[in-house]
This record gives structure tokens, C-alpha cells and sequence, in this order.
């Protein structure tokens, strides 16, 4: 009889194991490292579904920025490997679930454990932009916590990497009770100050246990947060009222930046910086072949597609033409206004 060694599913060098998350695109699995005994997280993902969505820019695109961005307080991407129906991405495995959670599950946070988070997550955010890189769908729900109770963000779905750090983007995309207000108009926006909006609503929600904006229809959110229309709490501490005051100012030029951020007294109490080494070498190699396989082999089946752009939208635009509509039920914990995996 062979033995339950035997019988495990190997991928590379990984032995796979349970499923412990599933999304619309993809599974992922506990895997171990059978080289090292590490404990991963492994993504699964299928050619053909990606194929189907014209899904493959995207994820190349976000694999390719998880993999830029190495620093403590970001989930770590390792690689990429390639099946013959499948991707697999491996994974640092978080098992401390989402801060999401744990607001649901406290109500709200202490001062001094939120803003513990928010430095985390300040730190991360900082050196995403240090790479020109610009999140753009920060919220609780893709802030996780390790082992040690630190935060690590994830999801770079919605990312983009700017071309030397100059330029405006365009794309309306986000989850809309975090969404800056210039993303909401026409005339472009800059990635950083639109990251650092969502990091003060994050803030808000952890010490008050609610949105700032809320809405059941999204014409009267936007109006609500173009005009940042909204009170803190009588349990925020002055200092914390101030700070998200200066971070959620509707004109993005006089909004507080992250440098003057560090330099605020709530911030700095407690704080401590991250010690980083050198920036690592970060090959993207396997992320190429990986990509190119699927490109060259399926590349005609795309352009043959005539019925329409990729599932990531711009829809903002058609989701506010329907402004008679009760739109309550995308206000829940997943709603996202651009797709991601």
C-alpha cells in the first residue's frame, strides 16, 4: 500500500494540502516547502477561466507588483510556477485572519492598538509608493494579520505601477466608502495622496468601529465624501481627530502627505520604524515564462473576443447611471467596484 507521503500532490517542491480560502478565480491551499519544512500559502489559479475573464494583464500585472514590493509589513509573494492547466503562486501564509475581523469582532479598537496598525500599515504604504506603486483599494478587509498580531497587506488587485512616479492616473477603481474623492473625477489623480485618503478612512474605522461615509445609494456617498461630510467620534482623542482631519481633506494638494504624517505627535507616539536591509534583487523571470507560455499559446483566442473590454471595468460610470436604484446590497464587506483575484 502506498504510503500517505506518496499519496500527497506535489507541485515543484511543495506538497499541497487543504484548501483554507477560495475566491471567484482562484483556491488557495496550505502547502509545505518539502525542501525547507516552510509552511506557504498556494494560490491556484486556471489558465482557461483566466482566459475566459481576460483576466491575464491583470494578474500578470499584480503578481508582477507583489513580487516588487518585499517589506515586512506586505505579504510576501516567493514565485510562480506554471502547470499545464494551472498557476500556482506561492505565498508567505498569514494565519491571523483579516483586521476586518477583528474590528467585527471588538466593536472597535483601542487608540493605542490602532494606531499600532496604522503605523504598520503608514510604513507599508510608504514603500509602495518608494516603488512606484500605488494600492488603490486599501481597506480592512485586505490588511491581514500574522502570528504576531502584525499587520500585512495583500491584495494588489487594483494596483498599478507608475512610470517613474510622474503622472496622473485615470482609472476609477476601488471599494467606494474608501474611495478619495478625486478619484471620483475627471481630471486624473495622484496615486499617493488617493492611498493615503483610504489609509485615514481605515484609521477612522478602527477607532470608531464605522465608516465615515455610508450610503445606501452611491450618488449621495460621493456627494458625502466630496464634501467630507462627516464627525469623529467624542471617544477620538484630539490628537487622532486631528490627524484624520488633516488625512481626509477632499483637496489632494493640501492634504496631509506620508512624510508629514510621520512628523505628527499622535503618529510618532510609540512608534517605531521598520529596519529594512538593502532592497533585494527581485527577478521577475519566473513571472515571464510563466506568462509567455499562456501569451503565445492562447494569444489568437483573445483577440478574437469582440463582446466587450476585460471584467476589470471601469464601472463607476455604469453603476452611477443607475442613480434610481437602492444599491444597499453592494455595500457589504466584499463589494469592490473593480475586480481583482
Amino acid at each position: 500500500m502506498a504510503s500517505a507521503a506518496a499519496r500527497k500532490k506535489r507541485v515543484g517542491r511543495y506538497e499541497v494540502g487543504r484548501t483554507i480560502g477560495q475566491g471567484t478565480f482562484a483556491k488557495v491551499k496550505f502547502a509545505v516547502d518539502a525542501e525547507t519544512g516552510a509552511a506557504v500559502a498556494m494560490k491556484v489559479l486556471d489558465k482557461e477561466t483566466i482566459l475566459s475573464h481576460r483576466m491575464l494583464h491583470q494578474i500578470k500585472r499584480e503578481i508582477s507588483i507583489m513580487k516588487i514590493v518585499r517589506h515586512p509589513n506586505i505579504v510576501r509573494l516567493n514565485e510562480v510556477l506554471a502547470g499545464k492547466t494551472k498557476i500556482y503562486i506561492i505565498l508567505e501564509l498569514i494565519t491571523g485572519g483579516e483586521l476586518f475581523d477583528r474590528i467585527a469582532h471588538h466593536g472597535k479598537l483601542r487608540e493605542n492598538e490602532a494606531g499600532k496598525y496604522f503605523q504598520q500599515l503608514i510604513d507599508a504604504i510608504d514603500y509602495c509608493h518608494s516603488k512606484g506603486v500605488y494600492h488603490r483599494d486599501l481597506k480592512p478587509e485586505n490588511l491581514l494579520l500574522d502570528a504576531r498580531g502584525n499587520l500585512k497587506v495583500s491584495d494588489f488587485g487594483l494596483s498599478t505601477l507608475s512610470q517613474n512616479g510622474v503622472g496622473l492616473l485615470h482609472t476609477k477603481c476601488g471599494t467606494p466608502n474608501y474611495v478619495a474623492p478625486e478619484v471620483l473625477g475627471s481630471n486624473g489623480y495622484d496615486g499617493s495622496a488617493a492611498d493615503i485618503w483610504s489609509c485615514g478612512v481605515i484609521l477612522y474605522v478602527l477607532m470608531a468601529g464605522y465608516l465615515p461615509f455610508e450610503e445606501n445609494d452611491l450618488p449621495s456617498l460621493y456627494e458625502k465624501i466630496t464634501a467630507a461630510q462627516y464627525s469623529c467620534p467624542y471617544w477620538f482623542s484630539p490628537g487622532a481627530s486631528s490627524l484624520i482631519q488633516r488625512i481626509l481633506d477632499p483637496n489632494p494638494k493640501t492634504r496631509i502627505t506620508i512624510e508629514e504624517i510621520r512628523a505628527d505627535p499622535w503618529f510618532k507616539k510609540n512608534y517605531v520604524a521598520i529596519r529594512r536591509g538593502e532592497d533585494e534583487n527581485v527577478s521577475l523571470d519566473d513571472v515571464q515564462a510563466v506568462f509567455d507560455n499562456i501569451e503565445d499559446k492562447y494569444v489568437s483566442e483573445e483577440v478574437t473576443h469582440k463582446d466587450g473590454g476585460p471584467l476589470m471595468m471601469n464601472a463607476f460610470e455604469m453603476i452611477t447611471l443607475s442613480q434610481g436604484l437602492d444599491l444597499s446590497a453592494l455595500f457589504d464587506r466584499q463589494q469592490v467596484i473593480c475586480s481583482s483575484i
